[in-house]
């Protein structure tokens, strides 16, 4: 399983994220260029983190998804052998009882 260490991988995607977009938009805004260069650059970027953060919703709701239908199969099975359990229980009872009426 997954170790415990205080962060999840999405806690630090996003940082890192996060951190990246803070630089460039400080490397933006301080580099010498003209006002509509650093619009396109701002917009371009603005672009590349949504597409990024699009692909990256996409596969944490593909991991949930599976994980949850692993979680789905795994109870079916328990379920399954409980089911199983009990009936065999019944039916040994109903034996021993049977045996003590005649």
């Amino acid at each position: 399983m997954n170790e415990d260490n205080g962060f999840s991988a999405s806690s630090v995607f996003l940082a890192f994220i996060l951190g990246g977009v803070v630089g460039a938009g400080i490397s933006l805004l301080l580099a010498p260029q003209s006002g509509k260069e650093t619009r396109e650059k701002i917009k371009g970027l603005a672009e590349e983190i949504k597409g990024k953060t699009t692909d990256y919703a996409g596969q944490v709701k593909d991991k949930v998804t599976s994980t949850v239908e692993q979680g789905r199969e795994f109870i079916e099975e328990k379920k399954s052998i409980i089911s199983s359990a009990i009936e065999a229980g019944k039916e040994a009872y109903e034996k021993k009882k049977e045996g003590y009426s005649k």
